[in-house]
């Protein structure tokens, strides 16, 4: 470790993107996905319903987002490493105690405390650590980061089902606990720092600090922010755009059943998605530094809402894989494109506020995302009104980056 923080070394940040890239692999893994494997052993063990089940995991994406202003806050005050520390520590227990939850109140009260811990371990802090450490090599960190955290399905999906035929949906989680402490705490305890400055470093690893422009000059006071404009484009283009793409994945399996394509083909294409969204990263992230980051950001929404009219008319299985390949490399790059942008718009001395004010308000539109598209389902008996609804959702999406 002494040789990366000597002159000439390895740069610092590196180390924390790498460490980061890791770490939320498996955090998103076992915090996030694993929850779908689990969800019809556990329906069928405890006899609660599908719906009672997957309410506590959307009251936990909620919560995660309210979460997500107080911990912007602190990671601006504490930076990373103590944060994500107490976070991992935490969300072991909270995966222990998920093992061992035998009524649906305890359930429920499991994952608003796994939704505190998600804010505290998954993107957004790792967002901001990349904010700290880098800026004119922000994109080449931000595609390590994320293409790690996009690995996190392919990794520990296949593994929580292989535990669970081994083991039961019990114990399984007991050993994803035992996997979720090895493989993040002592990496965010012992690796993570909270800025290049405290190891007497520049962002990049530069010789000399880095001014940025004026136009991005930290705001100073939350009231500031709040009135200004861009802060509010930038926060309405992600939450239409993050409600299409959030509808769309809950929906898609419905809408290709109902159309006639078998459950089997539906879940391939589901899992598809997630494939797509990588080669998304690793064209589009490290564009960010070559092109102003908002006519990126413009292109990725453009192609989610060009994939609407493309599933419409999809006739064919061809047709639906023609829509995954547009809609999942737009929606791949969403998440990295949204940290960088904000830090381009507003600094590192407030990115953590302002992140976590930003994702509060994505967050209201992934929850409300679901049940509004299946109350319009509901009331046409067809899910074209909806379908229509989503393109101009991320329509405006383009329109209000390009704003920007």
């Amino acid at each position: 470790m002494r040789l990366a923080l000597r002159s000439g070394s390895v740069y610092y940040g590196w180390v924390v993107v790498w460490t980061l890239a890791f770490t939320e692999m498996t955090s998103w893994g076992i915090l996030y996905y694993t929850f779908a494997v689990m969800l019809t052993p556990t329906q069928i063990a405890t006899g609660w319903g599908r719906a009672e089940l997957s309410g506590a995991f959307s009251l936990a994406r909620l919560v995660s987002g309210f979460a997500a202003i107080l911990i912007g806050r602190l990671l601006d005050r504490f930076g990373t490493r103590p944060i994500m520390t107490v976070g991992s520590c935490a969300a072991v227990l909270l995966v222990i105690a998920w093992s061992q939850a035998q009524s649906l109140t305890v359930f429920y009260l499991i994952w608003v405390g796994i939704g505190i811990v998600t804010a505290m371990v998954l993107y957004e802090p790792a967002f901001f650590a990349v904010a700290t450490w880098f800026t004119r090599k922000r994109s080449q960190a931000l595609t390590i980061l994320t293409f790690g955290g996009g690995l996190a399905s392919v990794v520990y999906v296949p593994l929580a089902g292989w535990l669970l035929r081994e083991q039961g949906w019990r114990a399984s989680l007991l050993i994803l606990a035992g996997l979720l402490g090895i493989l993040t705490i002592p990496w965010h305890a012992y690796l993570l720092r909270r800025r290049p400055a405290d190891l007497n470093l520049h962002p990049d690893g530069a010789l000399t600090a880095y001014i940025q422009p004026t136009r991005t000059a930290p705001l100073l006071t939350l009231r500031t922010l709040l009135q200004t404009s861009k802060f509010w484009w930038l926060s309405m283009a992600f939450v239409m755009g993050n409600f299409a793409a959030s509808a769309m994945i809950f929906h898609l399996l419905p809408y290709l059943t109902d159309n006639g394509y078998s459950p089997v083909f539906a879940a391939n294409v589901v899992g598809l998605i997630g494939v797509t969204a990588l080669p998304g990263r690793l064209i589009f992230t490290p564009l960010g530094g070559r092109i102003n980051r908002k006519w990126i950001t413009a292109v990725l929404f453009g192609m989610l809402a060009l994939s609407f009219p493309v599933l419409m008319i999809a006739h064919s299985e061809w047709g639906v894989v023609a829509f995954v390949l547009v809609f999942g490399v737009g929606y791949g790059a969403i998440s990295p494109a949204r940290a960088g942008l904000t830090a381009d718009l507003f600094g590192t001395g407030r990115y953590g506020t302002v992140s976590g004010l930003v994702s509060f308000l994505v967050s209201l539109s992934s929850a409300a995302a679901p049940i509004s598209i299946s109350l319009i389902y509901s009331s046409a008996g067809s899910y074209t009104p909806a379908l229509i609804i989503l393109l101009i959702f991320s329509g405006l999406a383009t329109l209000f980056v390009l704003i920007l």
